[in-house]
């Protein structure tokens, strides 16, 4: 099984490379725990989804701390990396969006594998349910997406993008991407496609984008991108290819169906630099309490 890690994208709203922000009693890093947590699982392998110029100070700061257990691959994300027949606008400067960051990894994965944001902490049970998944899945076209409980993904120090799972027997229907928030004690959802904001239950399911797939998805991907940028040829300085959108079209178009698992547990991120504290408070009583080492890898 390999574990894919989205880590071209910087934090915007954070300012700075989150994925390099030490959180760790000993300076670890988010993406440490996401090994550490895979590994225990029983991944074997990583690939992390770059810019090619950061490629040295990712190998310096983070691949050369991981594991011989884990075999190491670098994927970039190159923004001119679109069909030969479309031409590139000069003036984007925005990366082209999640799927088109997993396309850039095709030829490097021919196995199941599970996607990851670099910047999340998605906790010791999600990588056990993802891992149950891969091994298990028979079907070429069977994903599965990590379902968290909304109130355990919340910020308080503003909103937050999620995708609210709206399922049918354990199968996602729909994803509805929505800036959440807690509004005098509700959880607020706003869609972004400008649809009315709704309130969700504490305990309503969203994606933080872990998500299990088989090679199949690398076809479907590709084929459809150019339809992608056709139709969005209006906004093409800021339109983005995000895998929430591909994996709705791919079970609305009956070429996949995607399981909705739930974990229980606590996600953590830095949304905002006010976050950090909350993430290192966490870790460190995981760590006293026994879930893992310190440092992380003198075992």
């Amino acid at each position: 099984m390999t574990l894919l890690i989205m880590a071209a994208g910087m934090g915007s709203r954070f300012g700075g490379l989150k994925q390099i922000e030490p959180v760790g009693p000993n300076g670890e890093f988010l993406i440490d725990y996401s090994i550490y947590d895979a590994i225990e699982a029983g991944f074997t392998k990583v690939v992390f989804v770059i810019k090619k110029e950061n490629e040295e100070v990712f190998k310096e700061t983070i691949g050369k701390r991981i594991p011989n257990t884990m075999k190491v691959f670098y994927a970039f994300q190159d923004i001119k990396e679109v069909p030969q027949d479309f031409t590139f606008p000069e003036d984007r400067v925005k990366p082209w969006g999640t799927s088109h960051a997993i396309m850039a990894a095709e030829s490097l994965i021919n196995e199941p594998f599970a996607i990851i944001n670099a910047d999340d902490f998605y906790g010791r049970d999600a990588y056990q349910k993802m891992a149950t998944f891969l091994r298990e899945n028979e079907e070429e076209n069977q994903y599965c997406l990590i379902g968290y409980q909304i109130h355990n993904t919340l910020s308080e120090n503003g909103s937050v993008k999620r995708g609210i799972c709206i399922t049918k027997d354990g199968l996602l229907e729909k994803l509805i991407e929505s800036s959440v928030e807690r509004k005098n004690g509700d959880i607020i959802a706003t869609p972004l496609d400008g649809s009315e904001a709704f309130k969700v239950s504490d305990t309503s399911l969203s994606s933080m984008n872990m998500l299990g797939f088989t090679p199949s998805l690398f076809p479907y991907l590709k084929e459809r991108f150019p339809l992608f940028l056709e139709k969005n040829k209006e906004q093409i300085l800021k339109c983005e290819y995000l895998i929430p959108d591909s994996m709705y079209n791919a079970i609305r178009e009956g070429f996949a169906k995607v399981s909705v698992i739930q974990t229980s547990a606590l996600w953590q991120g830095i949304t905002y630099k006010e976050d950090k504290e909350k993430v290192m408070h966490t870790i460190q009583s995981l760590t006293e309490e026994g879930e893992y080492p310190s440092p992380l890898w003198e075992r």
